[in-house]
């Protein structure tokens, strides 16, 4: 990986989805504009947030897809992350692994 650049592989997929209510959302229903989450794989040497095994929020319209040994990846800029989940984070017992 080079520069600023981030790769990450994506958690969901694009069947269906079930509502926090139980309701089955085909995914073939219209849906405003979406943020995904994805683990990163690897990272390249001016990226300073994130680190590989990190889940990271990214608009999935801007991305660049790649295939590597069969497995699709969305190749991306740092500055192109919305939030990143860690375990990691520094701070007290109470926070929630969550930063924007």
């Amino acid at each position: 990986m080079l520069h600023d650049r981030v790769l990450v592989r994506t958690d969901t997929s694009q069947g269906e989805r079930r509502s926090s209510g139980g309701i089955v959302i085909p995914a073939t229903a219209a849906v405003g504009r979406r943020l995904d989450w994805a683990e990163v794989v690897a990272v390249g040497q001016s990226v300073r947030t994130v680190e590989p095994g990190d889940r990271v929020l990214y608009d999935p319209e801007d991305r660049a897809e790649v295939e590597v040994r069969g497995v699709a990846y969305v190749l991306m800029r740092e500055r192109d992350l919305h939030a990143v989940a860690s375990e990691r984070l520094e701070g007290a017992d109470d926070a929630t692994g969550l930063y924007l």
